[in-house]
């Protein structure tokens, strides 16, 4: 069922709290945003807020506070980057919650904006308690979740305020649910996955619920080597999850149950460490020395990966091939990387690590969608309803 947007409200005059997600990166050595990709991904949900005449509340959370207010994890800098970037001056309030704050609100001219403070400074926000959601919902006459990144969490600023005003999606939402949720609910075909990263727990539940719905699942990354040892082969010093050796087999007997197409790696870049200066060499999958760990996908696994792409119509990715921070164990990612983009089907990056790749790689304007949650995405691909979502208004 379709979630109602922004689109679908009348906003002028409206005071309009909206969850967005700045939890920005922050330099060590002089506290300013080094990256302000968040910020500048929320403007067109402000931007159509503000032309329409509304007055907009916003509100976020920063790092891990604890509950408790703590300078280090001000908006202070969020609100000044806002400032530089809609071109006039959007004051941080002083708290969350209160009459000082109820009465910057109160002061504010329709087409303008507020910041409210780091949310989670209140041990109330991610406890969902009731009674800080109503404050929240209070002080505005419209809720606009637009942070796709936290709407996996059931807090009071994601999903608790939902349930005292009318709740509807921004821009960012609306783009994730119609291009995520199109691709899993009706993919152009053929459609791969392809995941990747370190650990087969964070994944296993995504390649589960994807074993329903891809014709080909396409595993890389650290975790491949569990599923190569569940195939008795010898990994060396590779990273592996005992614990989870009979889950991955499982998922190969799904696959082969379902008819679907389970690539694997065929070659593996090995070294004796992870390091830069470390000895690189390519072995065959069922041949890694007992004394090297696999760091990468082979020149051969990338060659077959890139055909299994070329011919796609969806393809859906996250996770790393290998430790693409090291140059010399980038290949598998950064081949996997250009052959979405150039293909001529629906790309979606899935957040997270093999969204900073693209980006590294310049690749970024090249992909259909690169999703801007990371738990979230693999929540939501994995098949589970996701709080922030399931708050808001249907259509």
């Amino acid at each position: 069922m379709s979630k109602k947007s922004i689109r679908d409200v009348e906003v002028s005059g409206k005071k309009v709290l909206v969850r967005c997600d700045f939890n920005v990166p922050l330099s060590k050595t002089d506290g300013s945003i080094s990256d302000d990709k968040r910020i500048r991904e929320s403007l067109p949900t402000i931007k159509h807020l503000l032309s329409g005449g509304a007055r907009v509340i916003l509100c976020s959370h920063m790092g891990r506070p604890k509950g408790e207010f703590n300078e280090k994890y001000t908006l202070k800098p969020v609100a000044e980057r806002l400032s530089e970037l809609l071109g006039f001056e959007v004051p941080l309030a002083p708290d969350v919650i209160g009459d000082k704050v109820t009465a910057l609100i109160d002061a504010l001219e329709p087409g303008r904006a507020v910041l409210l403070e780091n949310v989670r400074f209140y041990k109330e926000e991610e406890k969902n308690d009731p009674a800080f959601a109503k404050k929240l919902a209070d002080m505005a006459e419209l809720y606009v979740n637009d942070a796709f990144g936290t709407a996996h969490r059931a807090h009071a600023s994601t999903a608790g305020v939902a349930s005292y005003l009318p709740a509807v999606c921004g821009f960012l939402i609306e783009k994730e649910l119609s291009v995520i949720g199109g691709a899993i609910s009706e993919p152009k075909r053929p459609f791969v996955a392809i995941l990747g990263g370190a650990k087969v727990s964070d994944k296993i539940g995504v390649i589960d619920n994807l074993l329903n719905i891809a014709d080909a699942v396409i595993i890389g990354g650290g975790m491949a080597y569990t599923f190569l040892k569940a195939q008795g082969l010898e990994i060396g010093t590779s990273l592996c999850d005992e614990e989870r050796i009979d889950v991955a087999k499982k998922a190969i007997e799904k696959a082969k149950e379902k008819g679907v197409k389970f690539y694997m790696p065929i070659d593996v870049v090995c070294a004796s460490e992870i390091s830069a200066d470390a000895e690189a060499k390519t072995f065959d999958a069922d041949k890694i020395p007992a004394d090297l760990m696999g760091l990468d996908i082979g020149e051969k696994t990338r060659k077959l990966y890139e055909d299994v792409i070329k011919d796609a119509k969806t393809v859906i990715w996250n996770g790393p091939m290998g430790v693409f921070e090291i140059d010399k164990f980038s290949g598998g990612t950064r081949a996997v990387a250009n052959a979405m983009a150039a293909s001529e089907g629906i790309t979606i990056i899935g957040g997270g690590d093999s969204a900073s790749a693209a980006g590294k790689l310049g690749l970024a304007d090249k992909m259909t969608h690169i999703s801007t949650g990371g738990g979230a995405t693999l929540e939501y691909l994995e098949g589970i309803e996701l709080p922030g979502i399931a708050a808001l208004n249907d259509k």
